[in-house]
């Protein structure tokens, strides 16, 4: 053997190598120098097209992939031929490239019509599973997926087998089948754990397994799936792909355990690879940065945000909402999240939404919207097992309690909500919902506990620099110990208003009305509106 074969043999063993060991850069750059010294083989050539996708060089993955195809039609090699022409037709569907997508995937599907069944076959139908999913057939969707689960058990493709029955999870818990979708996406991560997998189908099933998990509201799998992918991230320092949209997953768990800093840092830095690589999805990034901007109290940036993200073709609401919310501009707030709520038809986005739209329009006074959303939001949750979601729908029905004048109801459903976030470990919720509960302890006339509630909610918010929420507390003889719609009655009556008239006021109930008056009288020593008259104009609360 020559010198120039022994450097071009020593080269390829090394690109090799690195490969292995996920060393990308040292990996391009020896296979290629191998390739300028003389064609490297299909399989080679089909390395390096992975690794130009593990570097973010989509547009190499692809140049690569199709000198393998050639070079596979050149030895007659039919089936990887069809294989790398499928890889290539996924590749640039899932770039928005429709046209030479369609060609390039059709061109696989010729090749193949003089073959038997093979496990090509089922990469050229994962895309009829995309297309069923966009026609909202997810029935259809997941049946297809199941085909190409069966293709790639009956002839062993481990890749195959991982992706479609991801993708049939997926369909599965979009079609309601939340349990079955899941146990399934559990299955294929099997696969992912024991390194079964190419690097590229281990990052789709990570990032994809992550993000079924949040729109169900799966946390406890959701952390551990995003754990265990910073750790497969840690492995390959110098890798691009999957560290977009997986950092923003990676940013909605940190927020969670509130490490809003950290989270901030992960959401601005997937914003940053997303414009880089022309993503539309940065507009979630933005949105994730404005949410995190909003609980800290910078509110300029978090519009900045928002409206960026607005930009990007993500759609701002309900946090926008929230926002005009903590800047007093309620009505504006009710708006938008009307708005937000009459155009929003899919039942997980409406799970995300609604317990905004509880918020707002119980700070607008508007309780009986508030009390329809919560029915809906609990009708919503029924079909699915998830904790955070049932604390969410407790908390709801907490605060909507809490303006119905029925502290003891408030009492039951907010404790429920509390124990469910200490559970899941998730501090800013749980400070928020001792916030309400020490306004339910001091409905009650429990002024003690209602300090003790105040005080730990207080420390909660504290510790996570969530300014806002800690202006909203105010110290505990404020107020004379009623809440905020207390005293919105209190003044209406001092104001000389009937029952009746304050309900129309306030949208809410006659029935709510008395019992409110009835809690002030209690609250304050008091046996009449006469008095309690008097006693809103001798302590200034009128």
């Amino acid at each position: 053997m020559g010198r120039r074969a022994r450097d071009r043999a020593d080269e390829l063993e090394q690109g090799r190598e690195a490969y292995a060991s996920r060393a990308w850069l040292q990996a391009c750059e020896c296979l290629e120098r191998a390739h300028a010294q003389g064609p490297l083989d299909p399989p080679d050539l089909e390395l390096l097209s992975i690794v130009a996708f593990m570097l973010g060089r989509d547009d190499d993955c692809v140049a690569w992939l199709e000198r393998a195809h050639l070079r596979h039609l050149e030895e007659d090699e039919i089936r990887p031929a069809a294989r790398c022409a499928a890889w290539i037709g996924l590749n640039l569907a899932s770039r928005g490239e429709i046209g030479p997508a369609s060609g390039w995937l059709g061109r696989a599907q010729r090749l193949l019509e003089p073959e038997g069944d093979c496990a090509e076959r089922g990469y050229l139908i994962l895309p009829r599973v995309f297309q069923h999913e966009a026609e909202g057939d997810f029935a259809a969707a997941a049946a297809v997926a199941a085909d190409a689960v069966r293709l790639g058990e009956r002839f062993g493709d481990r890749d195959l087998f991982a992706l479609a029955i991801h993708q049939q999870g997926h369909t599965l818990i979009r079609n309601g089948q939340v349990r079955e979708g899941l146990a399934l996406l559990d299955e294929g991560m099997v696969a992912v754990t024991a390194e079964e997998l190419s690097p590229i189908v281990t990052g789709i099933v990570y990032c994809g397994v992550i993000l079924a998990c949040q729109e169900v509201y799966e946390v406890r799998r959701a952390r551990e799936w995003t754990r265990a992918l910073a750790d497969w991230w840690a492995l390959q320092p110098e890798m691009v792909a999957f560290t977009g949209r997986c950092l923003v997953h990676r940013a909605e768990i940190l927020q969670l355990d509130g490490a809003w800093a950290d989270a901030l840092e992960e959401a601005r830095r997937a914003g940053e690879r997303f414009v880089e690589t022309g993503n539309p999805a940065a507009g979630l990034a933005r949105y994730r940065q404005a949410e995190l901007l909003r609980l800290q109290g910078d509110f300029a940036g978090s519009e900045r945000a928002y409206r960026e993200a607005s930009a990007f073709g993500w759609e701002p609401q309900p946090g926008l909402a929230q926002l005009r919310l903590a800047q007093g501009r309620t009505d504006a707030a009710v708006s938008a999240i009307t708005r937000a709520e009459a155009e929003t038809t899919n039942q997980v986005e409406r799970a995300r939404l609604l317990p905004a739209f509880v918020e707002i329009m119980l700070a607008a006074g508007h309780v009986e919207p508030a009390r329809r959303a919560c029915l809906e939001l609990t009708e919503v949750v029924a079909g699915y097992e998830s904790a955070m979601l049932d604390a969410m729908v407790a908390h709801a029905w907490g605060a909507v309690h809490l303006a119905e004048g029925e502290p003891r109801e408030a009492l039951i459903a907010l404790r429920k909500a509390a124990e469910t976030w200490r559970l899941l470990d998730a501090p800013y919720e749980i400070a928020r919902t001792r916030s309400l509960l020490g306004d339910a302890c001091r409905s009650l006339g429990d002024e003690e506990s209602a300090v003790l509630e105040h005080d730990a909610a207080r420390a909660g918010f504290e510790r996570l620099g969530a300014r806002p929420d800690i202006a909203r507390l105010r110290p505990s003889t404020s107020g004379h110990g009623l809440s905020r719609r207390e005293l919105e009655v209190l003044r209406l009556v001092a104001a000389g208003r009937t029952n009746r008239q304050i309900a129309a006021s306030l949208v809410i109930s006659e029935h709510t009305v008395a019992r409110h008056v009835q809690n002030i009288f209690a609250k304050l020593g008091l046996s009449s509106r006469a008095a309690a008259t008097a006693f809103a104009f001798e302590h200034d609360l009128v």
